[in-house]
Order: C-alpha cells, then structure tokens, then sequence
C-alpha cells in the first residue's frame, strides 16, 4: 500500500526495508516485522529482535520511480533523465551497454576507522579504487563510494548501473527519503547522480559471493587495514 512507511535496518548479513510508524517503529503483525530486501520485491517477515534500525534515515514509502523518472531525487535541469532505483543487481545492464559501479564501504567500529572500494567496468576496462576516508560511520562510507565512483563518469551521457547492498542509499537517492544525518554529503551526491542522464541503483546482498560486490568490499577492507588510498 502507498501509505505504508518503511526504514532501512540491518537483518543478519545484510540490509533490508522494515516496515515501521512514522516515528520509526517496527510494525507488527502477528509478532513478526515485514521485510523486504528489494523495492518491489517480495515480502517476508521476521521477530523484531533480529533487526537493527539503520541510524540517519526516517521513514518513508516504498517504492521505485518510473522508469522515466528524474535520477535520485535530482532536478532534471530542463529535460527529461531515465532512472530507476531499488531492483536486483541482477537486472543490470552488460558492460558493453551501460557503465557498471560497484561500490561499497566498510568501518571498523561505527564509528572508526572507514574505507570505501570501487570497481568500475566499462567496454573491457577495468578500474579499481580503494579510499581510505579516516575516521567514519558505515553510512558515511557507503554514500562516498558511490560518490567516488560517479566521479569517474567521464560522459553524462553514457547509461551507468550502481550496484550497492546499501539499503541506506537506495532509500535516500531513489525514495526520496530525507537524511537526518551526513545532510551534505548526501546532497553532494544527490548532485553527482542528478548529472547523469541515464543512472539506475540496484541493490546487491551483502556477502553474498557476488563476485564485483565481494571485490568492492576487499578494496574497502584494504583501505582500513593499509591507512592507503590507491
């Protein structure tokens, strides 16, 4: 239903929307919260205990823009941006046809020392960054990667696929949901995928063998242990 609200939380490995009130409780039903990991994806549910609210984000409604909609939230300066936000990284589009991104951010302790990795594939080449970003949050590492990987967008023009597991962002750059916390960098980005004319994000499982994904939390990971950036 479209008055339905639902927050990002963290569900074992990974993040996921939970249904909840306005002021971002769980909602029950039968004991259980509803869930669901993509956008238009199917719901499941589970016991509240097992669910962890994601800091920095309020509620909001659930659900993908149109296919021809304005990327992220951003203003269309004039004319019209295709985009689409909160699908499976499954949908996304061969590297031949669209510029793929895979980002990720990782934080030791929250907040602690945090990095953000970045795999980019386009037409056979391949770009690896791994950031270290100093002292930060999760989020604030996850928003930055898929900055730092808009950044290497040469061409607004080309179509450009971001695969993230961050339920945080996708909720924030596609749902329209407003930032309680990081409210300029949130902003910075939302202006960086708002310059892209064709930009889809599509949600990837966290630690789920995903092999770019996987890649883009080693480069993270790297970054943390090594205080380098490369």
């Amino acid at each position: 239903m479209s008055d339905e609200l639902w927050i990002a939380a963290r569900f074992r490995d990974d993040e996921v929307f939970a249904r909840c009130t306005k002021d971002g409780q769980f909602v029950l039903e039968r004991g259980l919260v509803p869930i669901k990991y993509t956008a238009g994806g199917k719901t499941y549910a589970t016991r509240p205990e097992r669910l962890e609210p994601v800091e920095g984000v309020t509620p909001g409604p659930l659900q993908a823009p149109p296919a021809k909609a304005k990327a992220a939230g951003a203003k269309a300066a004039g004319k019209a941006r295709r985009g689409m936000g909160g699908g499976d990284y499954t949908m996304r589009r061969p590297e031949d046809q669209a510029i793929q991104l895979w980002t990720d951010g990782a934080c030791t302790g929250n907040p602690g020392p945090a990095g953000l990795g970045v795999v980019y594939r386009h037409r056979g080449e391949v770009r690896e960054l791994s950031e270290y970003l100093g002292q930060g949050t999760n989020n604030i590492a996850e928003l930055t990667a898929i900055l730092r990987g808009v950044e290497l967008v040469r061409d607004p023009k080309t179509p450009v696929d971001i695969m993230t597991d961050s339920t945080y962002c996708i909720g924030l750059l596609t749902m329209g949901w407003k930032a309680k916390a990081n409210q300029a960098l949130v902003a910075t980005l939302r202006d960086a995928v708002g310059r892209l004319e064709d930009v889809r994000l599509l949600k990837v499982p966290g630690h789920a063998g995903v092999d770019d994904n996987e890649r883009a939390d080693e480069l993270a990971r790297e970054a943390i242990v090594t205080r380098r950036t490369r």
